[in-house]
């Protein structure tokens, strides 16, 4: 099964974003995850507590980028939450914050996809090298990021 289509048995659908542009590209999928009972982890900001007022929602810690206490704290979460979830599937086009989930998530033998963020086309983003090893699928929205992930599997642009 691919792992893109889990999420319709076992636990909901784990959403990992950070707020901005992030978020706007997961909320580009709505169409796919609105069937799907779902789970989102984002940091309490105006911006996704305006955008996922009818969603539930895990607060996360934030900053991520190069926060290593917050890393932690994550981590913890990511622990608590993928253990009480069991979720089918952890989706995130990043940031920081999806690390420490990929990693419980691959531990407990959950897919991941990472969806590489539509602004980054020639280089890879820093949360798409650390997820590498725990992820199931790997998504570019351009064609030049195939030279940068050649294992990943082109959609197009998501917004």
């Amino acid at each position: 099964m691919d792992p893109a289509d889990r999420g319709s048995g076992g636990g909901p659908v784990l959403l990992v974003s950070t707020q901005g542009g992030h978020l706007a590209q997961l909320l580009a999928l709505r169409g796919w995850y609105a069937a799907h009972d779902r789970v989102w982890v984002c940091p309490d900001t105006a911006d996704v507590r305006d955008k996922l007022a009818d969603e539930r929602v895990v607060t996360s810690y934030s900053p991520t980028t190069r926060h290593v206490p917050n890393l932690l704290r994550n981590l913890g979460l990511a622990l608590r939450v993928v253990r009480a979830e069991r979720p089918a599937l952890v989706l995130s086009t990043g940031a920081g914050v999806a690390v420490p989930f990929f990693v419980v998530a691959w531990l407990m033998r959950i897919p991941t996809v990472f969806i590489e963020v539509y602004d980054r086309v020639d280089s890879a983003t820093m949360t798409g090298r650390l997820v590498a090893p725990f992820t199931t699928r790997r998504i570019a929205q351009w064609d030049s990021q195939l030279d940068v992930y050649p294992d990943a599997r082109l959609v197009g642009p998501l917004l």
